[in-house]
């Protein structure tokens, strides 16, 4: 197997540092989005007591000139703290922080997508929205390859490996199940985890969460699975359409229902919010990759449980729709629907805030309003 020369290191020897005693100080590690959009980027720094909220951890500053977010002439960029976990690697006391990321003006950074987000769910948050996003991703070799996949070769087609079992049909699970307990360990609201259609593609679920929560503990979901990928020297890849051919995409399923949703007779409510998504897909596909749509093209061909990018469509436990309605929910007459068409490398800011504004704040077109101004 293809595997970083960093994962070979005598891990023993690491946990025998590990376990001396830090005399009150903490270490706290600040993660924050880079330029693309997709990379996450971290640092860290010692405080002198464990801090208790998120007001008890400072703001900081970084090069963006080294991470695609500035000029070298101008380069400071500040870390502005917003959610704290607890740290999985370096364990108690220690945390990890995410942070937004302002510019030397402190203006949000042009990747930094939480901070209209944040305004968005401030202004709806009486219809209480529950997110629950599906993040699909897949394993890979430190050379490119599926991680488990004959080196000249492909392994059978699809067919026995979703949610599959055997050392013949399932490749990284060591991983997986690592990374399930560092996001419990951390107090992440990860839910579940299986193994996807795609041999060496997984998929773990984050939520119910609400509001801005939604983002902010799937960011750190998929920091803490890039770190751990990093200890067993695989990487993980959010691609949409990591193989060509006849393999699954990469997905993030988006899980969504208001207050009003949830309740009896929630289903109409839910009728109107995707009739009100109908009316702007094209809005809906630009944000729901970081490349205006161009990566979800690769993924939603209408094939491999996907619905056609140019079309929408809709029905109840259909896979191959734009949005499903799970069985149970028309059963019901209430409960969520799914938004099946964000790619594996979404941000999740700009997913839950575009779902908002088109189906509480009854947004149309292609712009946005600037809600910064009211």
């Amino acid at each position: 197997m293809s595997v970083s020369h960093s994962s070979r290191l005598n891990k023993l020897v690491r946990e025998q540092y590990m376990r001396l005693p830090q005399d009150g100080r903490v270490q706290v590690t600040y993660v924050w989005i880079d330029g693309s959009g997709e990379g996450v980027r971290c640092k860290s720094r010692t405080l002198d007591k464990e801090p208790k909220s998120i007001e008890d951890v400072p703001e900081w500053n970084f090069d963006g000139s080294s991470t695609a977010q500035a000029e070298g002439s101008n380069s400071d960029m500040f870390l502005v703290p917003v959610c704290m976990f607890r740290d999985p690697f370096c364990l108690d006391p220690n945390k990890l922080v995410l942070c937004e990321v302002l510019k030397y003006n402190r203006k949000p950074a042009e990747t930094n997508l939480r901070h209209t987000c944040k305004k968005v769910m401030d202004l709806v948050k009486d219809s209480h929205p529950w997110f629950g996003m599906e993040q699909e991703y897949t394993l890979l070799g430190i050379n490119g390859h599926p991680y488990g996949w004959p080196d000249n070769g492909f392994p059978g087609p699809q067919g026995p490996y979703y949610c599959g079992v055997g050392a013949d049909k399932v490749y990284g699970r060591d991983i997986v199940e690592s990374h399930y307990k560092a996001c419990l360990y951390a107090g992440v609201k990860i839910c579940g985890t299986n193994a996807e259609v795609m041999p060496s593609q997984w998929e773990f679920q984050v939520g119910p969460c609400e509001g801005i929560e939604m983002g902010d503990h799937l960011w750190m979901a998929r920091f803490i699975l890039h770190r751990v990928c990093e200890d067993f020297g695989v990487v993980a890849t959010l691609d949409p359409k990591p193989m060509t051919g006849n393999w699954n995409g990469a997905g993030c399923h988006t899980n969504y229902s208001t207050e009003e949703m949830r309740r009896e007779g929630g289903l109409k409510h839910i009728e109107a919010a995707i009739e009100k998504l109908s009316k702007r897909h094209d809005y809906h596909i630009c944000v729901y990759d970081p490349r205006g749509g161009r990566d979800n093209s690769r993924r939603l061909t209408g094939h491999h449980e996907t619905s056609n990018i140019f079309e929408f469509s809709a029905g109840v436990a259909n896979r191959g729709a734009s949005i499903r309605i799970p069985r149970q929910v028309g059963q019901d007459g209430y409960g969520y629907f799914e938004d099946r068409r964000p790619a594996a490398n979404c941000d999740p800011y700009a997913v839950t805030e575009a779902i908002m504004r088109t189906t509480v704040l009854n947004e149309t077109g292609v712009e946005t309003k600037d809600y910064a101004e009211h």
